[in-house]
C-alpha cells in the first residue's frame, strides 16, 4: 500500500494550541521506498513565544522555544498553508503516486494529536476531500505487536521504539519525524514479514 507519512509540531497538545510545523512524505510498503523527492514541509505562523509562554507546557518552553520563534517569524498564515498543501495534494506528481485516489494518512498518535488539529485548522471538508477516512497509526500498530509479545512493552513510546530499531532519538522536527516514522514502519514490516 501507499501512504502519506506526516508529522505535526505544535505549541502543545491542548485545544488552544497551534500547529507550528507540518511535513509529509509518501512511501510504499510494496517497494519499501520512501519518496524523499516528494516531501512537503512548512512552518505555520503562530503568536510570538512571549505571548504564548504563559499557557505553554514546561516541556514546550524548554524544548521548543526556537521552533515557536521560527514559526512566528517565518511561518505561513494558516490559509496560505492550507492553499499550499492543497496544491501539493493536487499536484501531478502526488496524483500519479497515489493513482488519483484519496490518500491514506500515516503517522504516530494520529487520532489523539494530529487529526484534531488538522480537522480544526484545515476543515472537515478539506480532510474528507483529500484523505481516506481510515488512517494507519504507528502507535496502534506498535501496541498490537506488544500485545502479541513481538515487541517489548517499553516500545509504547516513540523514543523507545526508535532505540529498539537502532535509529537514534526522536528529532521533534516534523520532516525528520515524518520520514523516521515511515522508516520505522518499513523496518517493522521487514522484521515481521515471516
Amino acid at each position: 500500500m501507499r501512504y502519506l507519512s506526516f508529522d505535526i509540531e505544535a505549541t502543545g497538545l491542548d485545544e488552544h494550541d497551534f500547529m507550528i510545523e507540518f511535513a509529509a512524505v509518501p512511501f510504499c510498503t510494496e517497494s519499501k521506498t520512501i519518496e524523499n523527492s516528494l516531501t512537503f514541509h512548512h512552518y505555520i505562523k503562530c503568536p510570538s513565544f512571549e505571548e504564548l509562554k504563559p499557557k505553554l507546557n514546561p516541556w514546550v518552553i524548554e524544548n521548543n522555544e526556537g521552533l515557536i520563534k521560527k514559526a512566528h517569524s517565518e511561518g505561513l498564515e494558516i490559509l496560505k498553508f492550507k492553499e499550499n498543501f492543497e496544491n501539493y495534494l493536487q499536484s501531478e506528481q502526488i496524483q500519479n503516486y497515489f493513482s488519483c485516489e484519496k490518500i491514506t494518512l500515516f503517522g504516530k498518535s494520529v487520532s489523539a494529536i494530529d487529526l484534531p488539529f488538522m480537522n480544526r485548522d484545515l476543515g472537515w471538508n478539506f480532510m474528507r476531500d483529500h484523505f481516506v477516512h481510515r488512517q494507519l497509526d504507528l502507535s496502534a500498530a506498535t501496541y498490537a505487536l506488544i500485545d502479541l509479545n513481538k515487541l517489548p512493552k517499553e516500545c509504547t513510546s516513540g523514543s523507545a521504539l526508535m532505540k529498539h530499531f537502532n535509529m537514534g532519538e526522536v528529532a521533534h522536527t516534523a520532516l525528520e519525524d515524518a520520514i523516521n516514522t515511515a522508516k520505522l514502519y518499513l523496518q517493522i514490516l521487514n522484521k515481521f514479514a515471516q
